[in-house]
């Protein structure tokens, strides 16, 4: 797989699948996440959203594809990625695409402008994603550089109401402010909502817990039996 920038940009339009469990669940093991990564990427998924330096690395040499790496610290408050040790830490695990919490919340060690700039500086060739909660959160991730702007955190900061499924009002208004690649994340449950994001003029979609945490969907279907 190229390392070039813009080879890593193309390589990423279409559908992302995120491979993560959560501490403590059955999946939650480095082999399940690579075994996980190339299932999807056999399914069709263009890249892997990992989280955790051994889980980056070991989906680094599962598959091919890129590889977007982030690290989850603490609960509350900004957790994904949250200071420029994290962001490095991706990096030398092998993640082509370094994903960073790019809210204006308070942060354990520089800001998200500080993040975006030692990768690009220190790991030529690995891009930045931006996650975020709001429409002033992309428009700063943008200035500050990031190769690509995520949803990531939509109704999770306070900054807008947590809807039932993706928030295509954000969306819409990212699609019409944003000039760099959009990836819509969170919340994507359906085929129907996947193809809804799709109508509008986005890079990627990233689907997670719909399509890799068996103990959520399971739960699902379980509630609607129950009814």
């Amino acid at each position: 797989m190229s390392t070039d920038l813009s080879s890593i940009i193309a390589q990423t339009k279409g559908l992302i699948v995120s491979c993560q469990a959560y501490p403590g669940e059955p999946l939650r093991t480095p082999e399940v996440t690579a075994r996980m990564c190339q299932a999807v990427v056999e399914g069709g998924a263009v890249a892997v959203r990992v989280q955790g330096v051994v889980d980056i690395a070991a989906a680094r040499q599962a598959v091919e594809t890129p590889v977007i790496g982030l690290i989850k610290y603490g609960h509350d408050g900004v957790y994904i990625t949250p200071s420029v040790a994290h962001a490095r830490a991706c990096a030398m695990a092998g993640a082509s695409v370094v994903a960073i919490d790019a809210t204006s919340r308070p942060r354990l060690g520089g800001t998200f402008a500080d993040a975006c700039r030692a990768i690009h500086e220190e790991f030529p060739g690995v891009a930045v994603m931006a996650d975020c909660g709001s429409l002033d959160d992309a428009l700063a991730a943008e200035e500050a550089g990031a190769d690509f702007i995520g949803t990531t955190l939509a109704g999770y900061t306070g900054d807008r109401p947590k809807t039932p499924g993706p928030d295509f009002e954000l969306i819409d208004a990212v699609c019409e402010r944003i000039s760099a690649p959009i990836i819509v994340e969170g919340r994507i449950h359906t085929v129907a909502d996947i193809a809804e994001v799709f109508t509008r003029p986005i890079h990627a979609a990233c689907v997670g817990t719909a399509i890799t945490h068996p103990t959520s969907i399971t739960r699902w279907f379980n509630e609607a039996i129950s009814r």
